[in-house]
């Protein structure tokens, strides 16, 4: 466990989520007020804390289980990624793994495998992995089926397609997540990488195909711009744009929303993973749970 203290205070890989300010109410004295507000975040701290270190222990049971000496390994993105990239990292310095060659799916994991001492490669189409983690921004449950990209990177690029790239070629896959993350009817958005011309006929394609239950925005290089991006788009390194197709209801069938999605001129490609084989590592009360096909339901 001497990689979860280093793990809780990482910059890229275990931000905790922010308590709440307290509110005054009424007449309430403030030294009562005071005593309240430390109590309130001594709790929000130690539930955070116990977030980080469910996760690890994912992070930890995911590398123990799935990684083995010689392969080569699809490091995903995210702060459960994060986690098991120095758990990883860990085990080559103890000697208990060797010969791992490290495929970054961003500039973060990058960073984070140079960090931990792990070889690394740039991932190209073709690329054979024998394992490759990574975080969920949501899965649903039953169909395992999940989406990558919500996230923006610190660098602005996004990296959902490379990570993408690196599942889809992995001969073995597992998202590590926290159990809220593993949900029935899914809501939030979906990125979608579109051709930047003509971007517009294909976000009111998109618009069109999903009335009334998604708004569709470009996705800006800075802040938030609204549905057109703003003064600065976020453009790829290829030249395309990312929509961010927001659902305001449950959606139904992810899987129905990605054949969708590929049937549309000027879509590139989505951030759903479906209809590939993997594993979800499930943090969940002080336990992990590892789900396939066969067990996709937590008891």
């Amino acid at each position: 466990m001497d990689a979860v203290a280093g793990a809780s205070v990482s910059s890229s890989s275990a931000r905790l989520r922010p308590c709440p300010r307290p509110r005054r109410i009424g007449n309430v004295a403030p030294a009562t007020v005071h005593r309240r507000s430390r109590r309130r975040a001594v709790t929000c701290a130690a539930a955070a804390d116990a977030d980080v270190v469910g996760l690890f222990d994912a992070a930890k049971l995911t590398v123990d289980r799935f990684v083995e000496s010689g392969m080569v390994v699809g490091l995903g993105s995210g702060p459960a990624s994060g986690l098991a990239i120095q758990y990883l990292g860990t085990r080559l310095r103890r000697g208990s793994l060797t010969g791992i060659l490290g495929i970054p799916s961003s500039t973060i994991s990058a960073s984070e495998a140079e960090k931990a001492g792990i070889q690394v490669s740039s991932y190209e189409e073709g690329t054979q992995i024998d394992f490759a983690f990574t975080d969920a921004d949501i899965i649903e449950e039953d169909t395992m089926t999940a989406v990558i990209g919500r996230r923006k990177t610190e660098s602005g690029e996004p990296s959902f397609m490379v990570e993408k790239g690196i599942v889809k070629s992995a001969d073995k896959l597992a998202f590590i997540i926290g159990h809220e993350k593993y949900v029935k009817g899914i809501e939030g958005s979906i990125p979608v990488l579109v051709k930047s011309a003509n971007w517009i006929d294909t976000a009111e394609e998109i618009d069109d195909l999903f009335l009334g239950d998604a708004e569709v925005w470009r996705r800006p290089s800075i802040g938030t711009a609204g549905p057109l991006g703003g003064d600065f788009p976020l453009v790829t390194k290829e030249g395309h744009h990312v929509l961010d197709v927001i659902f305001t209801t449950p959606i139904p069938d992810l899987g129905k929303v990605a054949e969708s999605l590929e049937k549309i001129a000027g879509v590139v490609d989505h951030g759903i993973v479906s209809s590939i084989p993997s594993y979800v590592v499930v943090a969940l009360n002080g336990e992990v749970q590892v789900l396939d096909e066969k067990s996709s339901v937590i008891p």
